[in-house]
């Protein structure tokens, strides 16, 4: 889908804020509870560590109301100016009400819409595609777009070949409309339903319940296959990419970023390659929080935003299972220098 604009007006992101638990499980842990080592994730993946959220009755919520909150005080935003929040998660807190009901709760939101977007590893992208609708077409002014999944809650950590990859975190953004040229450009979103085999949790839907069996038979944790998943991955992420860039006239020269789904490091790799691009321009967050599902792209932006300036050319790609995919072509709104609000001030258009 190609975003059409209303009024010359542009979804821009206007800020952004990540969330990470404190617990730090390392590799040399891992190594202690399956048959792996350092260099053997090291190598395989890029992932040196992951954060892990401890506690109980702790779930994905309370990290996104973290990145939530983080993202309002630091912008400078009242909880009433909020129009709309949309999460993007694969591990809810509950089947219902909503991770989003729950976030808003958290940071005292009240008397918005509120939903929650399950699209696996490409969620976040399939979420900025719909904030972005809401703002182009004047519906919505101020719209929060969180992406996080507390991983650790559904990894069997016997399992070598997913138990190294993810971890748990949460990374937000507020989305406004902007005049100055700056914002999202395009959005493109698909999936192939064919690939869930490859790539699921068996039990725990309405398809299988949960019972004493599906426990025992530990059918609530991630499945991948992984040599099919790095295939399709690798294939669908650069396929995306290359679109996006084609539709919008870009080539390699001028993307100063891309922004791909932190699912393993040689993933990551291969795409940027078949993208043309060199991996200094190239968001790398895997070291050290691995794959944190519809956290990854959020996060990143958190963590390169002081590198960030006004104008730079993003390009977002992500893979997920189902198989989802999806693509989008930004341009930066703000630069890195002054306080968030001066920046936001920049870019924000005066109510109507």
């Amino acid at each position: 889908m190609t975003v059409q604009y209303r009024s010359g007006l542009r979804a821009a992101i206007t800020g952004v804020h990540g969330h990470v638990p404190d617990y730090v499980l390392s590799n040399a842990e891992l190594a202690a509870l399956v048959d792996t080592s350092d260099d053997w994730i090291t190598e395989r993946t890029g992932i040196r560590e992951r954060r892990i959220l401890k506690g109980e009755g702790l779930g994905t919520s309370h990290m996104a109301a973290e990145a939530v909150q983080g993202l309002l005080d630091k912008s400078d935003t009242k909880v009433e100016d909020i129009d709309l929040l949309i999460c993007a998660t694969t591990t809810p807190d509950m089947v219902f009400p909503s991770t989003a009901n729950l976030v808003c709760e958290m940071v005292g939101i009240r008397n918005i819409g509120s939903f929650d977007v399950q699209a696996a590893c490409s969620g976040f992208v399939y979420a900025l595609t719909i904030a972005s609708q809401f703002i182009e077409t004047g519906r919505c002014r101020k719209v929060v777009v969180v992406g996080a999944d507390k991983m650790s809650s559904i990894i069997d950590y016997t399992d070598r070949a997913t138990c190294v990859l993810f971890g748990d975190g949460a990374g937000a953004v507020l989305v406004e409309p902007s005049s100055n040229g700056y914002g999202i450009v395009d959005t493109l979103i698909r999936s192939d339903g064919s690939g869930a085999p490859h790539l699921h949790q068996k039990a725990g839907g309405s398809r299988m319940p949960p019972t004493a069996e599906t426990v025992a038979k530990r059918l609530h944790y991630v499945h991948q296959e992984g040599a099919a998943v790095y295939k399709f991955a690798v294939a669908r992420m650069a396929e995306v990419g290359a679109e996006i860039m084609m539709r919008n006239q870009l080539s390699a020269a001028t993307v100063d970023w891309l922004v791909p789904h932190q699912a393993n490091r040689r993933i990551i790799e291969a795409t940027a390659e078949r993208m043309g691009l060199p991996m200094d321009r190239v968001m790398m967050t895997i070291q050290k929080f691995g794959n944190t599902t519809a956290a990854t792209i959020p996060l990143s932006l958190w963590d390169y935003e002081p590198k960030l300036k006004k104008g730079d050319r993003l390009v977002m790609a992500a893979f997920g299972g189902g198989f989802t995919w999806g693509g989008a072509y930004l341009t930066w709104a703000y630069g890195a220098n002054g306080a968030m609000q001066q920046r936001v001030n920049e870019i924000r258009v005066p109510a109507e």
